[in-house]
């Protein structure tokens, strides 16, 4: 008797929550017709034969429907409202699986990623898949590691690690053969990941770990964007990578001295010995690299290690940290031994905070350090990579391990700059691309920010220019790829690039001019300062009375300098609980040195930093007074970050924070007089078309005691009252203006006012 079947009509579901993950949902009485539970394998046949993940639908949906998303349909080649069959499939597990992909995701995922990305799915040859974990119906051994997966995907690849869908070239068994950490996955043409505990380390994509900027882009071919071709799964068990396609240090623009550096240990380690033995001493080859996540440090050690004639044996830390603690120290012995088979051997370890964390070190942290304390006395070199050098275990850095630090810097402009012409070499750009200006407009941008830019100004190219014999990329695609592309640095931040400038605030002159003194100078010309040999103003404080424009200031402020931005209320830093408050100030301005040029606006910073000695909670908000303190004015130096606080309550704020070297620059925002009002109304009614009846230096005079924020908002009112009378309006008449000046009132205290003026002469 053959397995049951059921025919259903296919119902597109284009915003489930669990779309592209190669789930199909049914009514509950189809999966008890069919005998099936929630993440069983089914058999799925249109015009091609699929398979899929088996969940329960919505009760309320008709029980004749199979719903599924866009990747199935186009997998099983129906459009929604299509007949699809549907079986029960045996579980199978997948032996092994080739994929192509483009050309820039190949670069950057390595295989091992690859598979947990795949982890918990069913794949068939000729299937489209996409990069999305298997979140939605995860074994509970796997749950761990398609975290993890979640996390790499998104630092690696950055934003279109959600869209990118992949081609299924080959798969064992097929079709319908479920992805587990046993199976051997791969890209075209390409290195795999072998699975299993007690087997070798996996050896990722020739670029590294370490995003576009690794070098490289991979050797899947591509169709109208599709990956086509076939191809075979090089084994990769014994985990080195000789013999692969590595970047070259000229390649690496920005990279050089590091490069020069580390070349010389090795050299002088593996092949000059005999020199060191004459002079009586020995050189340990661990080395620890750190800097920003996608600035190249896998690219780093492995054109280094290529030009030194050592083998590679790559591993990726969080992948090993996720398994058992027998299984991790099975494979972390397997690849010692491995690397100290024979002949110069480099062990990379990207991320290796995962496995020497400075917390809550476990056993598996303890055989790690005694594996690379072997490989080190037996002249191997161990060189493990790290965006947060603060989260690695101290015992790791001591002299017979990681002794030695290499750091790989945030690039500048001009660094920037070298790296776009390596990026756009093979790119047929026109001739109004200039590549400085493309520089200057992204500060905290590191080599795979600047390689998703370039993909993303290109994709846009081939939507202008789909028949086009000879398509070029123009700089209104550079321009319109900024709006998308941000700093991965900046991925956890709350990031705003301001569309306001000063020319936008109306009046203020001195207060705009101080403030490009003290804000975009710094931020603009750090080498200027360096010339003339002073330090550039570590920060300022805006005060003034509510509504007069401080935070609007901050935000054309960014919008001048072309500067990073990271906003964040006093308020919303503190936490009950002890450490957590002054760990998000560290945070904050670790996220500000990373993606410098940085602007940190510190809003109601009389919250965070109030006087101290006077609060009631515990002393947490002495202590994050402390902190910032440190920061501010502490050993580590704070290079092109400008720190920019508001407050109407300059007098609550820690004197202590006040001084040269912290916010040194007190800065009064008044309110506004009767010229400054009038200039106010016409920035906030520049886009509204007012009656020539409409006399606003009349208007400005008027409204004495009103803010900055209360000129505008009788502004809005008058258009408004416009469209109260009719909704077909196309001017703003003077009686719309006199209607919203009996609706709005001035918000200032004058009493407030006053003392903050008295507390201004009192300053100077």
């Amino acid at each position: 008797m053959g397995e049951p079947e059921l025919t259903l009509i296919a119902s597109l579901r284009p915003a489930a929550l669990d779309a592209r993950r190669g789930i199909v949902r049914l009514h509950p009485e189809a999966l008890t017709a069919l005998a099936l539970r929630p993440g069983d394998p089914v058999r799925l046949a249109g015009r091609r034969v699929t398979a899929g993940l088996v969940a329960a639908a919505d009760g309320t949906a008709s029980a004749g429907l199979l719903h599924a998303d866009d990747l199935m349909l186009g997998n099983l080649g129906v459009r929604d409202g299509g007949q699809v069959r549907l079986s029960p499939s045996p579980v199978t597990p997948a032996r092994r699986v080739l994929l192509a992909g483009p050309a820039e995701i190949v670069a950057v995922v390595s295989p091992e990623m690859l598979r947990l990305a795949l982890l918990g799915k069913v794949v068939t040859t000729g299937d489209d898949v996409s990069l999305l974990p298997q979140d939605v119906l995860p074994d509970a051994s796997t749950r761990t590691l398609v975290e993890v997966a979640r996390r790499s995907l998104a630092t690696r690849v950055g934003y279109a690690w959600t869209s990118t869908l992949l081609r299924v070239l080959a798969a064992e068994p097929d079709p319908g053969a479920l992805v587990t950490m046993d199976t051997l996955v791969g890209w075209e043409h390409g290195p795999t990941t072998h699975g299993g505990a007690g087997a070798g380390s996996v050896a990722p994509s020739p670029t590294g770990a370490d995003g576009p900027g690794d070098g490289g882009t991979g050797g899947a071919g591509t169709n109208g964007g599709r990956p086509t071709g076939t191809g075979t799964v090089a084994d990769g068990r014994d985990g080195s990578t000789t013999g692969l396609d590595v970047p070259s240090v000229d390649e690496l623009p920005g990279l050089r001295a590091q490069a020069e550096e580390l070349t010389e240990l090795l050299d002088l380690g593996f092949h000059h010995r005999e020199v060191l033995s004459r002079l009586g001493t020995t050189v340990a080859l661990g080395v620890l690299v750190s800097g920003p996540a996608g600035s190249g440090k896998a690219a780093l050690v492995r054109a280094v290690a290529a030009q030194v004639g050592a083998r590679m044996h790559p591993l990726w830390a969080p992948e090993v940290a996720a398994l058992t603690n027998d299984s991790a120290a099975a494979r972390l012995r397997a690849l010692t031994a491995q690397a100290l088979a024979g002949g110069p051997a480099v062990l990379l370890v990207t991320d290796v905070e995962a496995l020497a964390p400075a917390e809550a070190a476990g056993p598996v942290a303890t055989v790690f350090r005694q594996c690379v304390a072997r490989l080190v006395q037996a002249g191997a070199a161990v060189v493990g990579t790290t965006s947060r050098p603060e989260a690695v275990d101290p015992a790791l850095r001591s002299p017979d391990l990681l002794s030695m630090r290499i750091d790989v810097p945030l690039p500048d402009a001009t660094l920037r700059r070298e790296q776009l012409t390596v990026l756009t070499r093979p790119v047929p750009l026109a001739d109004d691309v200039r590549l400085d200006e493309v520089a200057t407009r992204t500060p905290g941008f590191v080599a795979a920010d600047l390689a998703a830019l370039v993909r993303e100004a290109g994709v846009r190219a081939a939507l202008r220019q789909k028949s086009a014999q000879t398509p070029t990329v123009l700089m209104a695609d550079f321009t319109a790829a900024l709006e998308v592309i941000r700093p991965t640095t900046m991925a956890a931040a709350t990031l705003e690039l301001a569309r306001v400038t000063l020319d936008d605030v109306g009046d203020l002159v001195e207060v705009k001019q101080t403030l490009t003194e003290s804000v975009l100078w710094p931020l603009t010309y750090p080498d200027t300062f360096a010339r003339l040999g002073v330090q550039p103003p570590r920060g300022v404080l805006l005060y003034g009375p509510p509504g007069c424009g401080k935070t609007y200031l901050v935000t054309a402020l960014a919008g001048t300098g072309r500067a990073n931005v990271l906003s964040v209320k006093g308020a919303e830093l503190l936490s009950k609980w002890v450490g957590e408050s002054e760990r998000a100030v560290r945070e904050l301005f670790r996220r500000a040195r990373e993606a410098a040029p940085t602007l940190v606006f510190l809003d109601e910073v009389d919250a965070l930093a109030p006087i101290r000695g006077q609060a009631t909670d515990g002393g947490t908000a002495d202590r994050v007074v402390a902190a910032l303190l440190t920061e501010l004015d502490g050993v580590e130096a704070l290079r092109n970050v400008v720190v920019v606080g508001a407050t109407n309550r300059p007098d609550l704020v820690d004197p202590a924070l006040l001084r040269p070297g912290r916010l040194e620059r007190l800065v009064y925002v008044p309110p506004p007089d009767a010229e400054a009002r009038t200039e106010i109304l016409r920035a906030a009614a520049r886009n509204v078309p007012l009656a020539e009846g409409v006399d606003l230096p009349a208007v400005g005079t008027e409204l004495d005691g009103f803010s900055a924020a209360d000129c505008a908002a009788l502004v809005r009112e008058a258009a408004l009252a416009a469209m109260r009378e009719s909704l077909t309006a196309s001017t703003v008449t003077a009686e719309h203006v006199a209607a919203a000046r009996s609706r709005v009132r001035p918000s200032l205290d004058p009493a407030q006012v006053a003392w903050l003026a008295a507390y201004a002469e009192q300053r100077g």
